[in-house]
């Protein structure tokens, strides 16, 4: 390991970057463009014209739904090697959800579709990491799991653009075009992986933020990480408060991020087109943010990071509504430029989450991690049907109110816990649980894998 690292100070920069890079990249950037980047726009605009804003949160519901069975696809991978077959089924079947939605208007048909991508971008994104951290040497996990996310934000942040060509005229070809786009990435996906060999010791603890935008349920980093019943002890604690916090603040946002392009035309009067324009451009703006969010985390601590990003969150969220109520002249731009800061806002709860997750965690980070994530696909499938039940009933604006209770709710229990006293655990050689203040790599009650 150290010889490694005095050949990789001898390389140039460039080079050093490039060797963490890999064709089969190239799959989960299509993957982060069709699923992150198109699906959260063309699905939301296609369903809103032919039925109302209570299917739409069904239908993203649905989709964020499928995220929640990534404990299947992950035990599949490891009993059976089932690595390049996840990979290319779930792309596959990913595929066909989104080109059966542009072909139909039946709502019920609508529901298994949006499951069934879901499911396959939840079976394609689960192996991911696993072709990182079972096929190379623990000392480059890092670099090549942030670049792999890089890949995937990138691919969000296009595919946010190119629904803006599509997502106002045209966005049943543009749920065509998506479904093109991920049968392509079969073909970096196939060729260029191969089924990792037996793996030494299981239960991994990859402490890294989602570095990518919030409605990416379906990404690498967030389906890596299996719930364990075994974790569900560690919730009465303060710990446990932690998760409700975040459950409250994330269900709430996920009722704005499942209706977003309908919302912001019908409260806003903004078109689609702007709206996934204007999202693209603030998710690649958050992709900044996240090296500056460590070393605040660091610096002030985890919990004073995610208390100021839920308080900014909140004013956005309180803005939109007024917004929304008085309809000023310019409030298209004002309730884009709100959004925005929603947005923004993402990277600092992703990274000080994340640290707090290992934090406060009173066991392994492994199920610590697994009962976080699950507790964000719950949010989203809950904060999706509900907000599209609010809306459907009362209003888009109902929706901007759950968010805004949502996240609410999940501050004042934020602001109120104590959990500055949390312990701090290090990273240590003899393979003992432990996470580094604000770092990315921990290990589980298992071990280390050398």
């Amino acid at each position: 390991m150290r010889s490694l690292s005095k050949r990789m100070e001898k390389e140039p920069r460039s080079n050093r970057r490039l060797r963490w890079v890999e064709t089969w990249y190239l799959a989960y950037a299509l993957l982060g463009a069709t699923m992150a980047g198109l699906a959260p726009i063309l699905l939301p605009v296609t369903v809103a014209r032919a039925h109302g804003a209570g299917q739409v949160g069904l239908v993203m519901a649905a989709l964020s739904l499928g995220g929640l069975t990534a404990p299947l696809w992950g035990m599949l991978a490891d009993r059976y090697r089932l690595h390049r077959w996840l990979l290319v089924c779930g792309l596959v079947f990913a595929a066909i959800g989104l080109a059966g939605f542009a072909l139909t208007t039946v709502p019920m048909v609508w529901l298994g579709l949006a499951l069934l991508a879901g499911i396959g971008a939840a079976a394609a994104a689960t192996v991911a990491n696993l072709f990182v951290v079972e096929m190379h040497p623990q000392v480059e996990w890092d670099d090549r799991i942030g670049w792999l996310q890089t890949f995937y934000g990138g691919g969000q942040v296009g595919g946010l653009f190119l629904a803006g060509l599509a997502g106002h005229t045209h966005p049943r070809i543009g749920l065509l075009v998506a479904a093109g786009l991920t049968g392509l990435a079969v073909v970096p996906g196939w060729l260029k992986t191969q089924t990792p060999p037996w793996p030494v010791t299981p239960m991994l603890a990859l402490l890294h933020p989602a570095r990518h935008g919030e409605w990416a349920v379906g990404s690498p980093q967030r389906l890596f990480h299996h719930l364990h019943w075994s974790a569900l002890r560690q919730t009465h604690s303060p710990f446990g408060l932690f998760l409700v916090a975040w459950w409250l603040s994330f269900a709430g946002a996920a009722a704005v991020f499942s209706l977003y392009p309908v919302l912001m035309q019908q409260v806003y009067g903004m078109p689609a087109a702007l709206s996934s324009v204007g999202y693209g451009v603030a998710a690649a703006l958050a992709l900044t943010l996240y090296s500056p969010a460590g070393r605040w985390s660091g610096r002030f601590g985890p919990a004073s990071v995610m208390r100021i990003a839920l308080g900014v969150r909140l004013l956005a969220f309180v803005g939109l509504l007024v917004l929304g109520l008085m309809h000023p002249g310019d409030q298209m731009w004002l309730g884009l430029l709100a959004f925005v800061v929603v947005v923004l806002t993402w990277s600092l709860l992703s990274v000080s989450g994340t640290t707090l997750t290992a934090r406060l965690s009173p066991g392994g980070e492994g199920p610590a991690m697994g009962l976080f994530n699950a507790t964000t696909a719950m949010a989203g499938v809950i904060g999706s049907g509900l907000g599209g039940w609010l809306a459907g009933r009362w209003g888009y604006a109902a929706a901007l109110e759950l968010a805004m209770g949502g996240v609410a709710c999940g501050w004042v229990l934020a602001f109120r816990s104590d959990w500055s006293n949390a312990e701090v655990r290090t990273v240590r050689k003899d393979g003992c649980s432990g996470v580094a203040h604000g770092g990315t790599l921990g290990t589980s009650r298992k071990g280390i894998v050398e």
